[in-house]
């Protein structure tokens, strides 16, 4: 390495010491500064910097756009393909002016980008204005400017994508469309009769592609709870939900990583995105977890877990309960009621691992004196209220926008009960342009994912695909699951939640319902390695956004982020083979005794993973008894529970007797 390299490689690490330094500051009495940095969220997104009159003309369009949606879902009800469509154009409009569309690109909007936001405008008009007819054409017998309408709309949607989330999804985008048109030539279950292109632009732009039932979730509920989120975090909710979260882990033994869990699991159940709430909340997380002793590497891989977690987390798990409520036909409450035991078991899987980490490290928690003041956050208790209301509305059966709406009025009333939190009409301004701009990803993304659904629609190769999966497996559950959780992960790798969720349930879940496996069970299991896709290696987002902020390597951390949640790649297995896991069961003592049981055998499986039971080091052989003990526990039998505590006693036995080395060893 030459002399300049080695100076540059300098400057790089003092600027990242400065950066990490100043996300944790001490106040003046001591206290950590748990303000989220958000100059870093943006620096880290990639967007623009507007300035002037484009900075206002944004603004206003943003805050037009948020109150077009609340007032459409609350009073004034319109056509579903004319609302899912100026969603999408308000989505594109604000993604053009904020998403360069190339890395060296200035602050400044280009012509080119106003030339796209004209063209986007003029196809929500055209889809507006022709609506009556464009219902019978589209996907049958399209006018020529039909399909220049379609084709500049699917331009605009993959354009969009790629510059707010990368190339991943736009070029499986565009695989899926090859396979339209490379049908014909193709063998066995791929061969179809193909498609010409105006039928399959028109088709993939309408209600059975782009605009089908991705986009309907996104324009109804995404952004509602995006918009809600965005009111938490203007009213200060959000940040209170962070100094909670410090007051009652940060003490703990390596405190700050517990926080992560709470925090993160918190906000990313709100925010939709596992890389944007590594981001939001890893700027603030990280730097304190390192200070405190861990490793850079471990303390990135603890917050990317924890984020991507928040998508598994009831009642919002990140958009993911809405969309699998659409595509299913489940009712909401029963989706989320399913999905608690298997969040628990997760973030307390997660917990175990960092707990055990500072044990062996030695780490305490941040001195009291650092914490915020116990007495100050008892006192704005209420500031709860908002999400506490959220849940209440929704388990009572009210419907997801009025309970949304509702969650946003209180998180603005509650807001003028203090000075520090009173939020004036700038401020509301600002949380509606806040939402409207955090919305831009996951409006394009959903959009995205809707052609790849609109393909499987076209092509019927959702339904082949289920028939290679019967054939493959030959009708033994095992191995149809190991099958469905690499194509899900392998689908999922590089995309958001929603998206990846979205072509595993149009791809994988309907083969495993063919099997004869309850479709909330089957659309459960694909949604959790979905979610998990964003910590899987070779490519986890969650991951590679927090090794980022650490500057640590990608890969590695990656990987450090798989074993920390390993209790997700177990998990969804037990829901076939424990359904109480899922409350799938008339027994309240079988589901009592199923989850206690379960979280003895994660409490297990963070031993094995982190090498460290009874207090000592354990061995390989003790971890591999550990790990089959932990799997049995997991399984809802009384017969694998006797071996499990057989195998446990074991291991105590070699703990005490036979490995009587006390010597504290660093994890890898």
């Amino acid at each position: 390495m030459g002399k300049k390299e080695q100076n540059s490689k300098s400057s790089n690490d003092k600027k990242l010491e400065e950066k990490e330094s100043n996300s944790v500051t001490t106040s003046s009495n001591g206290k950590i500064d748990t303000t989220v940095d958000e100059e870093a969220i943006e620096a880290a997104s990639g967007m623009r910097h507007l300035s002037g009159w484009v900075r206002y003309l944004f603004m206003t369009i943003a805050v037009i756009g948020a109150l077009y949606h609340l007032y459409i879902l609350n009073f004034n009800p319109i056509d579903p393909w004319v609302f899912r469509s100026t969603h999408l154009v308000f989505g594109t409009v604000l993604g053009l002016m904020l998403y360069p569309g190339w890395r060296k690109a200035s602050s400044k909007v280009h012509i080119v980008d106003w030339l796209l936001i004209i063209a986007s405008i003029y196809i929500g008009y055209y889809i507006y204005a022709n609506l009556n007819q464009l219902v019978f054409r589209f996907g049958v017998t399209p006018t020529d400017m039909d399909f220049y309408v379609a084709l500049v709309g699917l331009l605009l949607v993959v354009e969009l994508t790629r510059r707010t989330s990368g190339w991943v999804l736009p070029i499986l985008a565009l695989v899926f469309v090859g396979y339209v048109f490379a049908g014909p030539y193709l063998p066995g279950i791929l061969n179809h009769n193909g498609y010409s292109l105006e039928r399959f632009v028109t088709y993939v732009y309408g209600l059975d592609g782009v605009f089908g039932v991705t986009t309907d979730v996104s324009s109804k509920y995404i952004i509602l709870f995006i918009i809600f989120g965005a009111f938490l975090q203007m009213s200060g909710v959000g940040q209170y939900f962070i100094n909670v979260a410090f007051a009652i882990a940060g003490g703990l033994r390596g405190g700050p990583a517990k926080v992560a869990i709470f925090s993160s699991g918190l906000m990313g159940m709100i925010n939709g995105t596992s890389a944007g709430n590594v981001v939001a909340t890893g700027s603030l997380t990280i730097p304190l977890m390192k200070r405190t002793g861990y490793p850079p590497q471990f303390a990135a891989a603890t917050e990317a877990t924890a984020s991507a977690g928040g998508q598994l987390l009831p009642p919002i798990m990140g958009a993911g309960a809405f969309l699998m409520a659409e595509i299913t036909g489940i009712g909401y409450s029963e989706i989320i009621i399913a999905a608690i035991i298997p969040a628990v078991l997760y973030f307390t899987s997660v917990y175990f691992m960092v707990d055990f980490k500072a044990l062996k490290s030695g780490m305490k928690g941040l001195s009291r004196e650092q914490l915020p003041n116990v007495k100050a956050i008892l006192k704005k208790a209420y500031l709860f209220v908002p999400v506490i209301l959220l849940i209440t509305l929704l388990v009572q059966g009210f419907s997801v926008i009025y309970a949304g709406t509702a969650g946003i009025i209180a998180c603005f009333v509650l807001s003028l009960f203090s000075k520090e939190t009173r939020m004036g009409l700038k401020s509301i301004l600002e949380a509606f342009e806040l939402g409207m701009k955090n919305a831009i990803q996951l409006i394009s993304i959903v959009a995205c994912a809707g052609i790849i659904v609109g393909v499987i629609a076209l092509t019927g190769i959702g339904q082949r695909f289920s028939s290679l999966l019967l054939s493959i497996a030959d009708n033994n559950m095992l191995i149809a699951l190991i099958f469905a959780m690499v194509i899900s992960i392998i689908l999922g790798m590089g995309m958001p939640t929603t998206a990846a969720y979205a072509v595993a349930a149009s791809a994988v879940a309907p083969g495993l319902i063919n099997m004869g496996i309850d479709p909330l069970l089957a659309h459960m299991f694909v949604f959790y390695f979905a979610v998990i896709s964003a910590i899987t290696p070779p490519v986890a987002l969650a991951a590679f956004a927090a090794a980022g902020i650490t500057g640590t390597d990608p890969m590695k951390t990656g990987f450090q982020a798989f074993k920390l949640g390993l209790a997700a790649f177990i998990v969804p297995f037990m829901f076939f083979f424990s359904p109480e896991l899922l409350l799938q069961s008339d027994s309240t003592v079988g589901i009592i005794i199923a989850s206690i049981t379960a979280l003895v055998g994660v409490y297990l499986l963070s031993a094995a993973v982190q090498a460290w039971f009874l207090g000592k080091h354990a061995q390989w052989y003790s971890r591999i008894f550990l790990m089959v003990a932990a799997l049995l526990f997991m399984l809802s039998s009384l017969y694998t529970d006797l071996v499990a505590i057989g195998i446990v006693l074991l291991v105590i036995v070699i703990q005490k007797f036979i490995n009587k080395s006390d010597m504290i060893q660093k994890a890898a």
